[in-house]
């Protein structure tokens, strides 16, 4: 008897492992109890949200995203664009990203752009606002990153959002020029600004109608030679963990977060990096140094 036959004969027919699952189902009510693992907030959360990076570093299109949202969507929060991306495609694939991400309960932010428009001038940034509207965005994220403008004009730029019936999320920082992968030397070039004005930009921000604090990993954990933790910790002391979500380009940077401020911390990572964090958010996977130290006290 050769070898193929004799594997053929040892192989068992697909038909009988697919009744063998249908039998096991019976009496599972809910698919999800076939594996039991720590729970947390279900969707629409108020902690522990996730935000992903879209289109940037690379090209995601809606076949691409609804394999993403069909496994993960569940972990996924929000998803956003970055570096102005939304605005090189074709107006109906952004609309079809969009309506699919709609369909997972997964909110859609603009990521930065709009401190493109507003150096156009108040005009072009109600041009864009409704611009957004007409696409579908849920969240205008406003950095003044790379611009220097004044506080009290940054305040009106939120108060137009808001009043346009967008969400306005303020990206705060405390590296000028940061992004687009910049070099540490360059952004020492720069240098850092003052921590205590950081917060105090959020605090007026949120007082202003932002729904949300983003604190820029540039200068904090990103292109810096040593991280500055105590800038995270400032901030969350300052303003509460709940308003804050914490920029986290790598696993070493999302695994410090969950370490420190626990599994319900708000973090926005890279679309790639979403099960890697959601099983660390739940306790079944991680780093060494983090492996079975991620626990829950529920009463």
């Amino acid at each position: 008897m050769s070898d193929a036959v004799d594997r053929r004969r040892r192989i068992k027919p697909r038909g009988r492992i697919e009744l063998r699952h249908t039998r096991a189902l019976r009496g599972v009510s809910d698919e999800k109890a076939l594996f039991s693992i720590p729970t947390r907030q279900a969707k629409p959360r108020t902690i522990g949200l996730t935000e992903v990076r879209g289109p940037y570093y690379t090209a995601l299109g809606k076949r691409y995203l609804e394999d993403l949202f069909e496994t993960m969507g569940e972990h996924i929060d929000s998803l956003k664009f970055a570096g102005g991306a939304f605005t090189l495609m074709p107006p109906p694939a952004l609309r079809d990203i969009i309506r699919l991400a709609h369909s997972y309960g997964v909110r859609v932010s603009t990521g930065g752009f709009i401190e493109y428009v507003v150096t156009r001038g108040p005009a072009a940034v109600r041009d864009y606002l409704k611009a957004c509207q007409v696409a579908g965005f849920d969240v205008i994220e406003i950095s003044a990153g790379f611009i220097s403008i004044p506080m009290a004009d940054y305040i009106r730029l939120i108060k137009e959002v808001t009043g346009a019936g967008l969400n306005a999320k303020a990206e705060i920082g405390i590296q000028f020029g940061a992004g687009g992968a910049s070099r540490p030397e360059a952004l020492e070039e720069q240098g850092t600004q003052s921590v205590k004005w950081a917060i105090e930009r959020a605090r007026r921000s949120l007082d202003a109608g932002a729904f949300q604090i983003m604190l820029e990993s540039e200068g904090v954990t990103e292109n810096v030679r040593t991280w500055r933790t105590a800038v995270p910790a400032k901030f969350a002391t300052a303003l509460g963990l709940e308003k804050i979500m914490f920029e986290a380009a790598d696993p070493e940077v999302f695994s410090w977060y969950v370490k420190n401020f626990g599994p319900d911390v708000n973090l926005f990572i890279d679309h790639s990096q979403i099960v890697q964090l959601e099983a660390l958010r739940r306790g079944i996977w991680g780093m060494a140094e983090m492996w079975g130290r991620v626990a829950r006290f529920a009463g």
